[in-house]
């Protein structure tokens, strides 16, 4: 009997329709000579420390760094999860070979590794590679097994960052808490990879808004007339004039003076320049854009929006898998079109005329097989519900997702663009307006067309230029000379924030580890993302429910508590860089040049490092009245040399050496 072991029950249910459909049993089905069960996401975890030794529970500065060699785990937490893992065993048991059905991709393959190691497994394995649950697709895979050996490097750089994320907060954490408590502070001074650089964005953000100290600029626009066509053009700075870094007046009287030269004098159109635009709809959604349009909306906070689509998929079978980080469909996907388009306008009435406007045979840049990663976008499934038994939220979040796939199967939006040099008393202005030729796709968004694609332009922005020329004469009717300030950095919503979580590349230093944590997100939308869809919103929620992030008004903005955490800590935890970092040594490891092991101890080295610094100096804190939390602050570390990087031996207590 060979076993399929799938990652969750819909992958179950795709391959046994490949397979020619079965029969349901009790947590697996029966297909004859086949037989298919599933996990439930990680069905394991980690040992926690008194899983090793009872004398863990009690956290003591003594005990770090805790380190296990080897590290093991157990089943998590959950009934259902402990009786699926039962059936697992049990099947394999009966079992002649196995065939691995998880996800294609790191996480996916160490979810199902795990439960084989953990059962013991010695039964030869090889690996289905499913990420689009059509049935013609999945056939195909089934004709395509191959050996699941292959894949160890994947499920070895998965166990790293694991193994290592566990490790870098548990005693982060403990040690930072501990240094803490010392001084009278109360609570858990909460310490991870991904949480910790997240904080540093909000107080960095912070700091620069508050610190910002406006600055004057002067723009001077003029009022122009050629023939019946009258614009406004603004004025375009010329080497040598006072400007500043930006290229912006910052002389009053130079700005002045230029007012005075040019208003009521001759003016020449000196070239204009048109050409067309055509703009595709915007792509079908994944879970962390789904989060940032549902935030700028509805103010939907994103675990909220993640239990929706939950719903929405698990309860309703109205949406595809909800926490992928892609935004691309397979080809064979584009032939569902008609069927899908039929669903959405059977559950939501209002997209009834959208629809039937639709084109199915229209193929948008979304249909991409070679950028699906391990999932592809969310979009709606062909089931139907009578829209009235979802709640407003849950209406909210399908119809976004409905929205975006119709878009695929409408027109490109079309603009025609105008651009227009000006020449007046040797000065020169410029002006552009930008006139739509077809709306297209974005008449189902309304005025959300800017926002979806990005532009910095509303449509049919500027006076209308298409009736100029070049050489055309004319007159400066008017003009103004208006003083701005320079703006601080704006202060983070939750919409900015998760935006900024797909790109936090950008505030790496660093060019080539710049480089290398963009390098990692592949096909995906992102360029340099941080974290995953499964773990951002939780990630983000914990840090408020931590007291390090909080609101005023729309804005997030970090505690005096978060504030102390973060300049308690090193800048390494306190940045992005150490996840590009890892992303190189997981390469290392998934291509056999370095290994899991080396990479855990060699962290532990960095840790160990840190833990003798807190050992040696403490911490320096202020308690506030109400016993609490104010003013840590991470004392010098005198003539102790500061570890720069893994790699060195140091002497660390180890909780099991089996």
């Amino acid at each position: 009997m060979r076993l399929f072991i799938a990652e969750k029950p819909e992958v179950a249910r795709a391959i046994v329709a490949g397979l020619g459909g079965g029969k349901r049993r009790k947590g697996y089905y029966d297909c004859g000579e086949d037989q298919v069960t599933w996990c439930y996401g990680h069905m394991l975890k980690l040992l926690e420390p008194e899983d090793y030794d009872p004398r863990y529970c009690k956290w003591t500065m003594d005990d770090l760094p805790i380190v296990h060699f080897p590290w093991r785990r157990k089943p998590i937490d959950d009934p259902e999860r402990h009786a699926q893992l039962k059936t697992i065993q049990g099947l394999l048991a009966a079992a002649s070979s196995v065939v691995h059905a998880g996800d294609p991709d790191e996480e996916g393959q160490l979810l199902v590794d795990e439960v084989l190691a953990y059962a013991g497994n010695q039964l030869p394995v090889l690996r289905l590679l499913v990420n689009d649950y059509n049935t013609k697709i999945v056939r195909r895979q089934l004709a395509a097994l191959r050996d699941n050996r292959e894949f160890a490097g994947l499920s070895a750089a998965a166990e790293a960052r694991c193994v290592g994320d566990r490790l870098y907060s548990l005693n982060m954490t403990r040690g930072y808490t501990l240094a803490a408590r010392s001084r009278g502070h109360q609570g858990i001074v909460s310490v991870g990879r991904v949480q910790t650089p997240i904080l540093g964005l909000v107080v960095r953000r912070c700091r620069e808004n508050s610190a910002h100290r406006p600055v004057a600029y002067y723009v001077v626009e003029g009022l122009f007339s050629f023939g019946g066509t009258q614009f406004s053009a603004r004025y375009c700075s010329a080497q040598g004039e006072p400007v500043d870094s930006e290229g912006r007046l910052s002389s009053s009287d130079h700005a002045m003076h230029i007012t005075d030269e040019v208003r009521g004098e001759a003016a020449k159109i000196l070239d204009v320049v048109r050409h067309g635009k055509r703009t595709a709809p915007p792509l079908p959604y994944n879970l962390l854009k789904l989060q940032i349009d549902a935030s700028r909306q509805f103010d939907l906070k994103p675990e909220e929006v993640t239990a929706i689509t939950q719903v929405l998929r698990e309860k309703y079978g109205l949406v595809t898998y909800n926490r992928s980080e892609c935004e691309y469909l397979s080809e064979e996907q584009h032939n569902d079109a008609p069927s899908v388009l039929a669903a959405i306008a059977q559950t939501t009435p209002w997209f009834r005329a959208a629809v039937t406007r639709a084109d199915p045979s229209l193929r948008s840049r979304a249909f991409d097989s070679k950028k699906v990663s391990a999932h592809h976008a969310i979009i709606p499934t062909s089931a139907t519900v009578d829209v009235a038994v979802l709640t407003r939220d849950e209406q909210r979040i399908y119809a976004l997702i409905a929205r975006a796939y119709i878009a695929q199967f409408w027109p490109d939006h079309c603009t025609e663009v105008t651009e227009v040099r000006v020449a007046v008393s040797d000065r020169r202005f410029a002006a552009s307006a930008i006139a739509t030729t077809m709306v297209g796709w974005k008449t189902l968004f309304g005025n959300e067309g800017a926002y979806a694609t990005g532009a910095s332009n509303a449509d049919d922005a500027g006076d209308d230029l298409r009736t100029v020329w070049e050489g055309q004469v004319g007159i400066c009717d008017s003009v103004t000379c208006e003083r701005m300030h320079t703006l601080p950095p704006a202060l983070y919503t939750m919409t900015s924030l998760l935006s900024d979580l797909t790109s936090i590349a950008k505030y790496i230093r660093d060019s080539q580890l710049r480089r290398l944590l963009v390098e990692k997100d592949g096909n995906n939308s992102e360029y340099g993302g941080f974290g995953t869809p499964a773990s951002r919103d939780a990630i983000i929620n914990a840090l408020f429910d931590r007291d390090y992030l909080t609101k005023r008004g729309q804005s997030i903005i970090a505690t005096p508590e978060g504030e102390a955490l973060y300049d308690a800590l090193p800048t390494a935890a306190t940045h992005p860089d150490m996840t590009a970092v890892w992303h190189v040594q997981q390469k290392a490891i998934m291509a056999g040049t370095y290994n899991v092991e080396t990479f855990v101890r060699e962290l532990v080295g960095y840790i160990a490092d840190e833990i003798a610094t807190l050992k040696q100096n403490g911490l320096n804190i202020h308690v506030g009245a109400s016993g609490g939390q104010l003013g840590l602050r991470r004392p010098q570390r005198g003539r102790r040399q500061r570890r720069r990087g893994f790699g060195r031996k140091t002497n660390v207590r180890h909780a099991d050496k089996r």
